[in-house]
């Protein structure tokens, strides 16, 4: 198999204005710092974030936030990251809040090349503004319709050269998720080990969803 390894400087090409970044991490856990870090030092702006929350403002993705990088947010919530708030409030980025088993089954609906999911979560309230309500079953559904990201940023505590990851403990979260619904896929990896030596029963994410591979 190929490795994948490559630079910052190799990756960072891959950056543009206006781009969807879909990202794992829970309170920033999970969140790749060296490549959230690329994405400042790169100076692209207009980005649309998809994933759980802001995290804090320094941490997570909450720098790109601080930065005014950002032109829209999707998450779940973003009360760790008081900047979000102020910038929503002002008018000065977009936020789209979902609930979180919604957010991760859009995301899960794009990467299965769905065209949605029917969830009963958020009918009469807020959520279920300018959105489609199904009846099946004498039950009634919201259509959630799925999420794709141009580019997903992951964070592996383990993985081999060729791509295959391994996430350690809460870390996992929306990683393995993301990677299915990106059209290009970067993974900071804290440990590196050669093709062949991740077992087989510890990989969450195969080397086949993984374009670019960075050392921590």
């Amino acid at each position: 198999m190929k490795s994948k390894v490559t630079s910052l400087d190799t990756v960072a090409g891959v950056f543009r204005d206006g781009m969807s970044v879909m990202f794992g991490g829970f309170m920033g856990v999970g969140t790749p710092p060296l490549l959230i870090q690329a994405l400042l030092d790169s100076g692209v702006r207009d980005l649309t974030l998809i994933g759980n929350d802001t995290a804090f403002p320094d941490r997570g993705v909450g720098p790109l936030i601080g930065s005014g990088r950002v032109r829209r947010v999707i998450a779940s919530h973003i009360g760790l990251n008081p900047e979000t708030g102020r910038r929503m409030m002002a008018g000065e980025m977009e936020v789209e809040l979902v609930p979180q088993g919604t957010l991760i089954e859009r995301i899960r609906a794009g990467g299965a090349g769905l065209g949605g999911v029917l969830t009963p979560t958020g009918i009469g309230t807020v959520v279920e503004e300018g959105k489609q309500r199904l009846a099946i079953g004498g039950k009634d559904y919201l259509l959630e319709l799925p999420l794709r990201a141009d580019l997903a940023l992951l964070h592996a505590w383990e993985g081999d050269r060729a791509g295959n990851l391994y996430f350690r403990r809460s870390t996992r979260n929306f990683n393995p998720v993301i990677a299915l619904a990106a059209d290009y896929v970067m993974a900071q990896v804290d440990n590196l080990v050669a093709i062949g030596e991740l077992d087989p029963d510890r990989v969450a994410t195969p080397a086949a969803l993984v374009d670019a591979v960075i050392k921590s």
